[in-house]
């Protein structure tokens, strides 16, 4: 090997290396937000949807504020707190409240597959938001997975769209303004300090909904209910997001979010293995037809 190969062979790793951490630590956040619907099926069987959104917001923050403190980092600058205002509306408080209200109506698998469409909606707004002009190619296979996954919804639920539909709708829009907007901050601020800090944002509001959900909803404690409680604060809401929005800090938000694809489909797994719901003989083909569009997206600007 010359000398001049080897100057150059660290700079191509190091080009290349990002690129594949950030996927797999996308598709790692991923898998934790794919079991977040079947946990808050769980939840509900112990707590009302306030009460549980509320909680589950407040063992997040507490999480949070313990690696915050732990590692003393210092309070955002000025400029970062209307951003992170954004995060805590869209991501710890409008998406959890939302899906949490559609899924008292909805099964998991219908829920998992209208939210499918988050991608799509990630990345136009991430578009709009920062300039980005991603290709044709690009685009055109972000499409035909969102269709994909329309079809696959209508499928399921037999042609008809559930009550729960308009909140689910409402939370794509609320949870792609926080995803485009957290992954703006995390190339400013490290991925786990933007979530942590828009939960400690929402403490107080976290705080007084816990009290006045605990005080109006009945509360039947039970092992599914207290492991959903947990797995929706530890898991979905601080590990995954942490990933999530590092994972996006490092491929972008546009591409990162069609990794998102996969996400229903995973939680239809998770939907018949811990709730015993039925899946359809169609989900494999949609499944491949899926992961052919994620495939695309990757590989293509």
């Amino acid at each position: 090997m010359t000398a001049q190969n080897s100057a150059t062979l660290p700079t191509t790793i190091a080009v290349k290396n990002p690129v594949r951490r950030g996927t797999a630590l996308a598709l790692l956040g991923v898998v934790a937000f794919s079991l977040t619907f079947p946990a808050t099926a769980w939840g509900l069987e112990s707590f009302g949807p306030w009460s549980l959104v509320a909680l589950r917001s407040v063992l997040a923050a507490a999480i949070a504020g313990a690696f915050l403190l732990a590692r003393r980092v210092p309070l955002p600058a000025r400029e970062h707190w209307a951003g992170l205002a954004v995060v805590a509306t869209g991501v710890v408080v409008g998406f959890p409240m939302l899906t949490t209200l559609a899924l008292t109506t909805s099964t998991t698998s219908h829920a998992a597959v209208v939210v499918g469409l988050l991608p799509l909606t990630t990345a136009a707004l991430s578009a709009l938001r920062t300039g980005a002009r991603p290709s044709r190619a690009f685009w055109a296979a972000a499409l035909a997975g969102a269709a994909v996954v329309i079809a696959f919804t209508l499928a399921q639920s037999g042609g008809a769209l559930s009550a729960g539909d308009a909140y689910l709708f409402g939370a794509l829009l609320v949870c792609a303004a926080g995803y485009t907007e957290g992954g703006r901050l995390a190339r400013l601020l490290p991925g786990w300090q933007v979530i942590g800090w828009a939960l400690v944002l929402c403490l107080p509001l976290s705080l007084a909904g816990s009290a006045v959900g605990l005080a109006h909803e009945p509360v039947h404690l039970g092992v599914h209910g207290l492991a959903g409680l947990v797995w929706a604060a530890a898991g979905s809401t601080f590990l995954g997001l942490y990933v999530w929005y590092r994972g996006m800090a490092e491929i972008g938000a546009p591409r990162a979010s069609q990794l998102q694809l996969a996400q229903p489909l995973l939680t239809l797994v998770w939907s018949v293995a811990l709730l015993g719901e039925h899946l359809s003989p169609a989900a494999p083909a949609a499944a491949c037809a899926v992961l052919v569009c994620i495939a695309v997206t990757q590989r293509v600007k």
